[in-house]
């Protein structure tokens, strides 16, 4: 297997649902195992209702991206998006705008998707999650 590169995004108590939404963006089916499906016991001290809460997910989609949530424990301190962007390039534009379509629903417009001084087309947006992308699309060729 060649060595692979994931965005592996934390969330408080969201995960399922922003794995879900990503799926509705990008296609592919979510794979979900909780705390309780890896073994969690409270009796080990933890907090129990962290038992349903995501541990791993993971999505593959048509397009070959992969992308990896969790939810953080009750017990650790979580500390959403720091300085770090998802982003998306390549020279599909109906592709792209159409992930861009979807990822902008309830989400903040930080750069709106349009030509940029470079000659592609770019936007920023912060989705309804509190993840920041990033959408380059190519030019075409001249």
């Amino acid at each position: 297997m060649a060595s692979m590169l994931n965005p592996y995004i934390s969330f408080r108590d969201n995960a399922r649902e922003a794995l879900e939404f990503y799926a509705g963006v990008f296609g592919g089916e979510p794979s979900i195992m909780t705390f309780g499906d890896s073994g969690f016991s409270a009796d080990a001290g933890g907090d129990p209702s962290d038992a349903a809460k995501v541990m791993h997910g993971y999505l593959g989609t048509p397009a070959g991206f992969n992308l990896m949530v969790a939810d953080t424990p009750g017990s650790v301190e979580h500390s959403p998006g720091g300085n770090i962007s998802v982003s998306l390039s390549g020279d599909d534009e109906a592709e792209l705008t159409g992930y861009w379509e979807k990822l902008a629903e309830g989400a903040t417009i930080v750069e709106p998707l349009t030509q940029a001084p470079w000659g592609d087309h770019f936007g920023m947006l912060t989705d309804r999650f509190g993840v920041g992308w990033m959408v380059n699309i190519s030019a075409p060729a001249a």
